[in-house]
């Protein structure tokens, strides 16, 4: 199987950037089921990279649908071991303004019907979360993307709600008083099973809207997500693009590369076979 060492999700069009030349394409069956779609394998400036669409090429999923376990594993069976996220958010702040970038340190779970984690099945573990972002990785997007000239702002806290719907007034006036800074419906599972996974992962939330708290200013629309997406399409793939080289030859000496040292509870000898056998590209190092 074609290897890479970092991982990029967003929208399909993200592996158009300039310097790239794509390499192959691979299906990539896994315990969870399949990936929300194939994944495209390229090469820009000697690294390997593996890019998938997270609502599929033509935007068929919604959150709740996406298979969020089956796409983190298919990048871990592909060696990745730093993920670059990229996605649309609305912004809970007046000074986050649509077309800012904000880099996300935290996370506030509001969903509802999403599987979250690799475990169960007779394997229990536990990783660490307090900190959900690899901020080494983010701090290198944040530099980038200021670089390029965007509007960046370090830090802040994510809500993830479920969708596919947007806010309710009253939720989205609830969510500013807890502090928020951005809402979106997808960035903290990735987190969660990149973590189990020992994958360093960073957000980039591209401000597309205030949501509906505004008094002024329009509620969110789609059309308005999509057009200010477009705005920002070529200034993310430039950091995106920019922020490769970077991730890939840092020195992992974060705790993402070693969250389930300590984590695995269950003993191996009451480990079910076929769940170990499943599980071996995530605990193998740890489970003989």
């Amino acid at each position: 199987m074609t290897n890479a060492t970092i991982g990029i999700i967003g929208g399909s069009g993200l592996y158009q950037m300039e310097g790239l030349t794509v390499l192959d394409e691979r299906s990539i069956e896994t315990p969870f089921g399949d990936p929300s779609d194939a994944y495209v394998i390229g090469e820009i400036d000697g690294v390997r990279v593996a890019f998938l669409s997270r609502h599929g090429r033509g935007h068929r999923l919604t959150p709740s649908e996406l298979n969020f376990r089956a796409n983190i594993f298919g990048f871990k069976l592909l060696g990745v071991h730093t993920i670059l996220s990229a996605s649309a958010v609305g912004s809970m702040k007046i000074e986050y303004a649509p077309t800012d970038i904000v880099f996300p340190h935290q996370f506030i779970d509001r969903t509802r019907h999403r599987p979250d984690t690799f475990f169960g099945n007779g394997i229990v573990a536990h990783v660490g979360f307090a900190d959900p972002i690899c901020t080494a990785v983010s701090a290198a997007m944040g530099k980038v993307a200021r670089e390029v000239g965007a509007r960046v702002h370090e830090g802040g806290v994510y809500l993830c709600m479920e969708g596919p719907q947007f806010s309710t007034r009253a939720e989205s006036n609830l969510y500013r008083t807890w502090g928020v800074d951005v809402i979106g419906m997808t960035n903290l599972q990735e987190a969660k099973l990149a973590r189990e996974a020992e994958i360093c992962y960073a957000t980039m939330a591209l401000v597309t809207d205030y949501d509906c708290w505004h008094e002024t200013h329009d509620d969110v629309t789609v059309d308005a997500v999509l057009a200010y997406l477009a705005k920002n399409a070529e200034t993310a793939q430039k950091i995106l693009r920019n922020a490769i080289v970077p991730s890939a030859t840092r020195t992992r000496n974060c705790p993402c590369a070693t969250a389930l040292q300590y984590g695995i509870m269950t003993s191996p000898s009451a480990m079910p076979e076929k769940a170990k056998a499943d599980l071996a590209p995530i605990i193998g190092k740890y489970v003989r």
